[in-house]
């Protein structure tokens, strides 16, 4: 073994805490890191290392904080909010644990360090809690537009959240309801409640599209028509989806907003200030036509942002790294590694991976 020392260096180096570096670096003896710093100051203290550039990025592993594993034999779609509802609820015959394993074969293949996965079914989640070789959260989907089955529809769930809640290990278990439009406000209120009360972390699709702002503010657009043969007594509330959920009494530190991106600054002002998470997933979000994450807004207010890749449905693929470099030259860098690291482990509610002195270089991904 090779037991002189080397720097490595990047664009963007983070060790998992801290500030991301611009010009930083590690040593590196044999198979670990030496330590870790400044450029110049390891140049100093490491004079005859030779300088190693390992490209965009060094960062403990990754983590993809929003993805729908059981959507990965759905084929990779390109066109409006609505159509690609259309097509998953098309293609659900194609949903299942074969495509779960193959999702989750890709996130390995990216070199994922943990998932946040949205299950559509029961045996989805079984499958992940009994299998899965890396760390993360399953948020069993709950939908239900009818308010008048609000209550048969939480029953039904209740007793298996709380069943699978007792067997967690690698995996953990949360709730996802859908979406705001397609989750009655009874039910909303309910599962909200629960997890509260059980510990349960939440995710929820909100925010995501103009469609989608169109159909709370006054019950226009393409969401509105598809909409209404599920909820025919809908007329709109003038308020965003954000102002909704507030209202609804559902935003606090439990709940991820998934998407995020058709927010204003009283919406962001909110979520800031109920201690809600993000998670951003850029190229689904280009390629369904719903608009840019506004970075420096959510920057602004100090919230806690994420990166996902959703589904390979409205997804080129599952390597969330990917969804950084999508944006490297358009957002700050430091902020798109720090999301795709210390953000997805702390959106998820997982222990943050680092680097230190004694790590392995085995941990450390070069990107």
């Amino acid at each position: 073994m090779n037991l002189e020392p080397q720097l490595w260096t990047a664009e963007v180096v983070y060790t998992g805490f801290g500030t991301p570096m611009l010009a930083g670096a590690l040593a590196v003896v044999g198979a670990h890191v030496a330590a870790v710093g400044e450029l110049e100051a390891l140049r100093q203290r490491y004079p005859q290392a030779p300088l190693i550039h390992k490209g965009k990025a060094l960062t403990p592993p990754v983590v993809n904080a929003h993805t729908h594993l059981d959507l990965s034999k759905l084929g990779y779609y390109q066109g409006p909010y609505t159509g690609f509802i259309r097509q998953v609820i098309a293609n659900a015959a194609e949903r299942g644990v074969e495509a779960a394993q193959l999702g989750l074969a890709k996130l390995q293949a990216a070199h994922t360090g943990a998932f946040g996965d949205i299950v559509a079914r029961d045996e989805g989640m079984e499958y992940l809690l009994l299998e899965s070789p890396l760390p993360g959260v399953a948020y069993r989907e709950v939908l239900g537009t009818n308010p008048e089955q609000a209550g048969e529809i939480f029953e039904a769930v209740k007793p298996k959240l709380l069943a699978w809640k007792r067997r967690e290990g690698r995996v953990k278990v949360g709730i996802s309801p859908h979406t705001a439009h397609t989750v009655s406000a009874p039910l909303l209120k309910k599962l909200f409640e629960f997890a509260a009360l059980e510990g349960f972390p939440l995710q929820i699709h909100l925010a995501e599209s103009p469609e989608e702002s169109a159909y709370f503010r006054d019950n226009t657009g393409p969401l509105a028509g598809f909409m209404a043969p599920f909820n025919p007594s809908w007329r709109g509330l003038g308020l965003s989806p954000v102002e909704y959920l507030a209202h609804l009494g559902g935003l606090g530190p439990n709940l991820t907003l998934v998407h995020g991106v058709q927010v204003n600054e009283n919406d962001v002002q909110i979520l800031a200030q109920t201690g809600c998470k993000v998670v951003s997933c850029p190229r689904s979000n280009a390629g369904l036509e719903c608009g840019s994450f506004p970075w420096e807004l959510y920057g602004k207010y100090h919230l806690e942002v994420a990166l996902g890749t959703d589904s390979l449905g409205s997804s080129p693929d599952l390597d969330v790294k990917n969804e950084a470099l999508f944006l490297w030259q358009q957002v700050d860098p430091r902020a798109l590694v720090r999301a795709v690291t210390r953000g997805g482990y702390r959106v998820l509610g997982l222990e943050a991976a680092r680097i230190t002195r004694g790590t392995p270089v085995s941990q450390v991904q070069s990107w």
